[in-house]
């Protein structure tokens, strides 16, 4: 079934075992657009609201210490999977304070919370939950041998709370822009497409800050391509802006400089077509490979929100590393 989505993911079904440590003397560029489908290990607690009842306002969970980005993972003992889960086993309590585990940084701790009858006579805690994320990113790289893939160059994060949502699984499928919303200084555009999710064309195992990274069910195809590192100077974007088919523009590499041992990079677009259709970099771009010198040295990551010509990039060999790739030694 298709649907229409909206770029979410700058800032996704065979669920395959993740092999690291393959070598590749060659890569496969990327450049499409794809739907990605996260489902996460445990519920994320993206808001609060209030509980109406006979006797007034009340927030349980606010009162008992949850805060926005807790996993919770166990109800009374119970392993919670999602938020349908989740929402049977409160109603099944019927007012009885229950015993909540959450993950919090990192770490678990045990919350304690009664739940509230609602004029409309459900038992509520009184928070919004997520149990999944999905929008439109960009395939970096595929390796041919082995079908592993990356893409986005950052990770996928909780909309409201910007926290890397816990991978339970994941999956990509194709997608088609359909619509550019351009960027403007202070408001970042994005890329609008239609996604078919009924067709997964590969399984996500990793969501790091470097990118989201699997393998593909489906014969990778693409232009070989090597690698190099990341410079200053000049360099070509290559990024889907209508229907299925990327191309490359004109950016300049800024600076390069490392931050907690990854490689990232300031670009500029300097490409006239894709500041006047896009305004620059836009969200659903993340990923986007950045070629050099005909070598795939990284890939965009996020946009300057008052400066949609601007943005950051990451360095291919990060991206490499964290998706368990390593290149043959010559």
């Amino acid at each position: 079934m298709k649907k229409q989505i909206a770029a979410s993911l700058l800032t996704l079904l065979a669920f395959a075992a993740f092999s690291p440590g393959v070598r590749a003397e060659e890569l496969l560029l990327g450049g499409q657009t794809v739907g990605i489908e996260i489902d996460s290990e445990g519920v994320i607690v993206s808001g609060f609201c209030a509980v109406e009842t006979a006797e007034g306002s009340v927030s349980p969970a606010e009162d008992a210490g949850f805060a926005l980005g807790d996993i919770i993972v166990r109800l009374d003992g119970s392993p919670v999977r999602d938020a349908e889960d989740f929402i049977g086993a409160v109603t099944k309590l019927g007012g009885r304070e229950a015993e909540v585990g959450v993950v919090r940084a990192g770490r678990e701790l045990e919350l304690r919370v009664r739940p509230a009858l609602s004029e409309t006579r459900q038992w509520l805690m009184g928070m919004w939950l997520r149990d999944a994320v999905s929008g439109i990113g960009t395939v970096t790289f595929i390796e041919p041998e082995s079908g592993v893939f990356g893409a986005l160059g950052h990770s996928v994060n909780e909309e409201n709370t910007g926290h890397p949502v816990p991978l339970r699984q994941g999956s990509i499928c194709p997608a088609e822009i359909v619509s550019v919303s351009p960027g403007a200084p202070g408001s970042p555009g994005e890329l609008c497409g239609s996604s078919d999710e009924s067709a997964p064309i590969g399984s996500v195992a990793r969501n790091t800050s470097v990118g989201i990274f699997g393998h593909l069910t489906v014969p990778a195809e693409g232009r070989r391509i090597q690698t190099g590192e990341l410079r200053p100077g000049e360099a070509s974007i290559l990024a889907t802006l209508s229907g299925h088919e990327a191309r490359a523009y004109s950016a300049q590499i800024d600076r390069v400089y490392s931050d907690d041992g990854v490689t990232h990079a300031l670009l500029t677009v300097t490409d006239g077509e894709l500041t006047a259709d896009a305004g620059g970099i836009v969200q659903g771009m993340s990923g986007s490979p950045i070629i050099q010198d005909g070598a795939l040295v990284g890939a965009v990551t996020h946009v300057f929100v008052n400066d949609p010509r601007r943005g950051f990039a990451v360095g291919i060999y990060d991206m490499l590393s964290a998706a368990g790739v390593t290149e043959q030694a010559a």
